[in-house]
């Protein structure tokens, strides 16, 4: 028989019990459903999670710059001090040289005192240029960060970290105001929403803390404090020369950020003649996200497993009821010259029917896995407006993505699972003697 013909066959067969083999064809739907609908949620929270060990910083190239040994500052020292470290032409060249950058971002930082009136505090003047803000998803409390226009035109403005302005303007409200940093003078544009220290992470990426910071244009800081920093340290005075001390440069994939911080490596190597240098590449977090994926997966191809074994087993059990009563029709079509592999053949088509048909509606109900949680967040929202205001954000903004090789994988697995679980009741049957078979009432 060709095809069709063994597939109207099974279908013929299977429905002279409808009410079984719905309940087999269920079980393989319920299977399906839920390896497509529990990829397409951890889909959602992998996503999540990427997005979130991104903002951590791990599509960052750091650069920064790193004082040479006493030895390399001896030979590099003169009368004028010393000069080391970034300078603004590698913050150009990188730009220009590698092309998977989407965007840099150079910084300079002292410790400087910031005053107004009786209120003082030793602080750390950050110099960066407005993407510094979007770069550390630093937000904004109240006023607004920096702008292209400060950096042209060299304003005197600052944006204050949420406990130096309470330091500073324990009362009055510090916007329009203005601090005093050495000799001049900054107007408050801004201040910057409470965040807390960012922890070091491995080898990759050093603490960082955010609550003593006064932000001003790097193009203000090199026109007002310049680039030497002349200490006092034991009654001799060391004049040093620092043009950068980071450039951050995100890359457009994570991919890519080992071969970008290569590229920059051999810029720098070109230009500078000590290490006086160093490029950070967040190994950490990257490493972090792979093991995450692939807990995940691991995690969803045992869920799979699980729920297509049910299903198989669900088959296998109906699958032996059938050949039971159908006994002495097994033993008519031997004495009608139908060979062994003819009725092996006879029912794993059945088989093949029942978990194809289950797979099929699976993969269509695994499509209602968005609207569904759409559905049941909305209804949450509506019914328990309190329940759903103690959900973690996570769990209110999911959104599950559907993988395209979670579908085709289900269905294979759905009747990869039919056949195997059908190879016993058909061997079974196809094993039957004849004319045992054919006195069987």
């Amino acid at each position: 028989m060709n095809l069709f013909q063994q597939l109207q066959l099974g279908f013929r067969s299977l429905l002279l019990h409808k009410l079984r083999s719905a309940l087999a064809v269920l079980g393989i739907l319920i299977g399906v459903t839920a390896v497509i609908w529990l990829v397409a949620l951890g889909e959602g929270v992998s996503y999540q999670a990427q997005q979130q060990i991104k903002n951590l910083g791990a599509t960052s190239v750091i650069v920064r710059t790193v004082k040479p040994t006493e030895e390399t500052n001896r030979e590099a020292g003169s009368r004028s001090g010393i000069s080391y470290g970034l300078l603004r032409e590698d913050y150009d060249r990188i730009l220009a040289n590698v092309p998977t950058i989407t965007k840099a971002m150079p910084m300079r930082e002292i410790n400087r005192e910031v005053r107004n009136g009786e209120f003082a505090l030793d602080a750390t003047l950050v110099g960066c240029t407005p993407d510094y803000f979007d770069i550390n998803r630093l937000a904004i409390d109240r006023g607004r960060p920096l702008s292209a226009a400060d950096m042209e035109y060299l304003d005197n403005v600052a944006v204050l970290a949420f406990e130096v302005a309470q330091k500073l303007f324990p009362i009055e409200d510090p916007l329009g105001r203005a601090v005093q940093i050495g000799e001049e003078f900054y107007v408050v544009i801004g201040v910057a929403e409470q965040r807390t220290a960012s922890a070091a992470i491995g080898g990759s990426l050093a603490a960082r803390q955010y609550d003593k910071d006064v932000y001003i244009p790097l193009s203000t800081f090199r026109a007002r404090i310049g680039d030497q920093v002349i200490t006092v340290r034991g009654g001799t005075f060391q004049n040093e020369t620092i043009e950068l001390n980071q450039i951050t440069a995100v890359v457009n994939d994570m991919k890519a950020v080992d071969s970008s911080a290569d590229i920059i490596r051999d810029l720098l190597s070109r230009y500078h003649k000590s290490i006086d240098y160093a490029v950070v590449v967040p190994k950490e977090l990257l490493e972090q996200a792979e093991t995450m994926r692939t807990m995940f997966n691991v995690l969803l191809l045992l869920i799979a497993g699980i729920s297509l074994l049910v299903g198989g087993i669900g088959i296998m059990n109906i699958m032996l009821a059938t050949v039971t009563e159908r006994t002495r029709e097994i033993g008519i079509r031997r004495a009608l010259g139908a060979t062994k592999g003819e009725i092996v053949q006879q029912f794993l088509w059945e088989t093949v029917v029942l978990s194809g048909t289950g797979g099929l509606l699976g993969v269509a109900v695994g499509f209602l896995c968005g609207p569904t949680v759409t559905l049941v967040r909305t209804t949450i929202a509506e019914l328990f407006p309190e329940v759903w205001r103690t959900l973690p954000p996570n769990i209110r903004d999911l959104e599950p993505l559907l993988a395209p090789w979670s579908i085709a994988a289900a269905f294979g697995i759905s009747v990869g699972v039919g056949i195997i679980f059908g190879i016993y009741p058909a061997q079974r049957a196809a094993n039957m003697d004849p004319i045992e078979a054919l006195r069987h009432e």
